[in-house]
């Protein structure tokens, strides 16, 4: 039996695009965090600040460095922001879901052993940024869709 004076669930009244990116948001915050937990990030002494030469690898497949842990914490910060109206939910999601469809191509185009792989990327961040891309605009589309009707 419900007790008459429980506190009022915060999700209760909120649009499903704005639940869905907050939620996004704090995965990315805790990938981030991740990042410089030495066990989960491994071999953790080969995180370099950036570049293609930075060995650690998160969940031991997804290859990172100090700068791309940063942006994921970056990422998380800006859904959590976003994450207070519609407009900017799912824009965020919608938006954040082509900065990562541009990041997939981006890993396909660069040469992993060259400069240019600054975050760096490997196979597995390539994988990763296109199931996200396609993923968040799918989230952004199809809970702000529900959200009008």
């Amino acid at each position: 039996m419900a007790h008459s004076r429980a506190r009022p669930n915060p999700a209760d009244g909120k649009a499903p695009v704005r639940r869905v990116a907050g939620v996004v948001a704090v995965l990315f915050l805790l990938i981030g965090a991740f990042g410089f937990v030495p066990g989960v990030t491994h071999p953790f002494s080969d995180l370099r600040f950036a570049g293609h030469h930075s060995g650690a690898r998160l969940f031991d497949a997804f290859q990172v460095s100090v700068l791309h842990n940063l942006v994921h914490l970056l990422f998380g910060i800006a859904g959590l922001a976003m994450s207070r109206t519609v407009t900017l939910a799912r824009a965020y999601l919608v938006g954040g879901g082509a900065v990562y469809l541009v990041l997939w191509l981006y890993g396909l185009a660069v040469d992993p052993d060259s400069g240019a792989n600054f975050l760096p990327l490997n196979a597995a961040d390539n994988w990763l940024h296109l199931g996200l891309g396609v993923g968040m605009i799918a989230l952004g589309v199809l809970t702000a869709r529900r959200a009008r009707a």
